[in-house]
């Protein structure tokens, strides 16, 4: 088949006359509604240099991320990736340089493990704003939450909630990550 047909005004307006009670179809089932919590901020310290351990790794990002470490139950897994494990807290690198991202990720998962959050979601973009439309921030996320070993797990978020653009997060609860800077 080839490129586009002409019409004739004649064909055109016929056209439009047999269209013009056409509506959009409207689907029956509404999304399921979900409730978002209102992101607050993290109080995350004035921004002081902290032993930044987070290097930058030469590994494939997925468009979809999935990662955890042995030991984590099947079960556990799976709901976080459902979203049945809602996040506790999010934070947002829209619009961030990495430069700027990476001190600021450390110092949120630093506060959210010292809190003894379970779940905290990322929001890292896809990628759309970047030069060359490379998930530059999504990429770092995906290199950072493997090198962190109090992260346990992590999910792309659930459509509803930011999809491939934003990461859930679960954390470890145990004490001597809560201080520990990796």
């Amino acid at each position: 088949m080839s490129g586009k047909k002409n019409l004739s005004d004649d064909d055109l307006e016929a056209f439009r006359e047999a269209m013009s009670d056409v509506r959009a179809h409207q689907p029956e089932e509404a999304e399921p509604y979900r409730k978002r919590r209102a992101p607050r901020p993290l109080h995350l310290g004035d921004g002081e240099k902290e032993g930044d351990d987070l290097a930058d790794l030469s590994i494939d990002t997925p468009e979809f991320f999935e990662f955890r470490r042995p030991g984590i139950q099947h079960r556990v897994y799976q709901d976080l990736q459902r979203g049945l494990i809602p996040p506790e807290e999010s934070f947002d690198m829209h619009g961030m340089r990495v430069v700027e991202a990476r001190p600021a990720f450390s110092r949120f998962l630093s506060a959210a493990l010292q809190r003894g959050l379970r779940c905290v979601r990322i929001v890292h973009g896809k990628g759309r704003g970047s030069e060359g439309q490379q998930p530059v921030l999504k990429q770092k996320t995906f290199q950072w939450l493997q090198q962190k070993d109090a992260v346990l797990a992590f999910v792309s978020a659930p459509r509803w909630d930011g999809g491939s653009g934003a990461t859930y997060v679960l954390l470890s609860r145990k004490g001597h990550f809560a201080s520990a800077r990796r």
